[in-house]
């Protein structure tokens, strides 16, 4: 068990660095991947929120911080968010100008989302809006939301007025975009398309496949996990974070997994300790810690080499991090979901979760390290 002490003190002490650990999840907060909504009042953008994430009416309403002058901001979850909306609120405005608008959503934008109403085609404030982040090269994902889709019963009447915009929205961006269509309040209740949807979201935001897509499921341990997937999430993003700085992941990635796994334990009904974390790391075997350690380092160092270190060093160091941390946190909910029922768990099943934890968000962190070079890229040219 000895093998195991270094790296229960080296969590401890990273932990102990709140000031650290605090400057970087402000920063991960402040570039999260962002779905920019764009569409005239009462298009359907607050209910499109509302049907994805599954928040009510209240927590939408209350949910929106003001970010620019004709824009407001959506964090999900509230804490420890993974992802943000904003929505333009502006369009309508005489003389709106999105410069500022696409500042915020360039930070860490991915897509743009614009939500037309069925059946209405004086489209004129959303299209001057979209020349302008056109010319700005900085938004290159779009999705058209027709909402209200069932207000049109006839079918080809339907389909000719989605034609008929997406039309007017190609014609501007000079490209093709895709289309879904969706009705969040059916007059027999339910709702219509949002699983195509989030669907088509996912594509170009992975984050949304893995924090939002509703998966049904019978196993009670992994609906458990899905409670708390978000929160594994956001330690992911911050710990990827810490990774863009040279050095400093090296001391907070283990202080973040750390302060994952003892908020982690406390609805599992147990708590985080050095004994715990030998046991789990013990259930894991030595090879993956020995395999991690081994790739952690040498992408630490390899972020100091000039030039090609702060570029493909810091974005590899970022990218391990974030998949790792969802990783050990994969396994760590599992693990305690089994300890607390005194039921065994093999350890290779453990290992196996491992893994295809790690994989199975290689595309979200790749994106959102490619998101944060972006933006740091943007802020320096800016300032030059």
């Amino acid at each position: 068990m000895r093998q195991f002490d270094n790296i229960g003190r080296i969590f401890r002490s990273a932990d102990e660095n709140d000031t650290l650990l605090s400057q970087v999840s402000q920063y991960h907060d402040s570039h999260l991947p962002t779905l920019w909504l764009l569409g005239k009042t009462g298009a359907g953008k607050s209910t499109l929120v509302q049907a994805i994430t599954g928040n009510s009416d209240a927590e939408i309403g209350k949910g929106f911080r003001p970010c620019t002058r004709t824009a407001r901001r959506f964090a999900f979850p509230e804490f420890k968010p993974v992802l943000q909306f904003v929505d333009t609120r502006g369009l309508s405005e005489s003389g709106y100008d999105a410069t500022e608008d696409i500042k915020i959503c360039t930070k860490q934008g991915h897509a743009l989302i614009i939500v037309m109403k069925m059946g209405d085609t004086e489209q004129g404030d959303v299209l001057r809006a979209i020349r302008q982040i056109k010319s700005s090269q900085q938004i290159n994902n779009s999705l058209i939301v027709h909402t209200a889709a069932h207000s049109v019963q006839d079918l080809q009447e339907r389909e000719r007025l989605v034609r008929y915009n997406c039309g007017q929205v190609e014609e501007t961006l000079g490209s093709e975009t895709t289309s879904v269509a969706v009705d969040f309040k059916l007059p027999e209740g339910g709702t219509d398309g949002v699983e195509g949807l989030v669907s088509a979201l996912s594509e170009m935001l992975p984050i949304v496949a893995v924090a939002l897509r509703k998966r049904q499921c019978s196993d009670e341990e992994v609906k458990k996990f899905q409670q708390l997937q978000t929160k594994v999430l956001w330690y992911s993003g911050v710990s990827g974070v810490s990774d863009i700085v040279p050095g400093i992941g090296l001391v907070a990635v283990p202080g973040i997994q750390w302060k994952m796994l003892t908020d982690l334990a406390e609805p599992y009904g147990t708590k985080w300790n050095k004994s715990a974390l030998a046991e789990l790391l013990g259930a894991l075997g030595a090879g993956i810690g020995f395999r991690y350690s081994l790739k952690f380092g040498t992408r630490q160092v390899v972020k100091f080499l000039p030039g090609w270190g702060q570029t493909v060093g810091a974005a590899s160091a970022a990218v391990m991090s974030f998949c790792t941390t969802y990783a050990i946190g994969r396994v760590a909910c599992k693990y305690m979901y089994h300890k607390n029922r005194n039921e065994d768990v093999s350890n290779e099943e453990l290992r196996d979760l491992f893994y295809s934890a790690f994989d199975s968000v290689k595309a979200v962190a790749g994106q959102e390290v490619a998101g944060m070079s972006k933006a740091d890229h943007l802020s320096q040219n800016a300032s030059e």
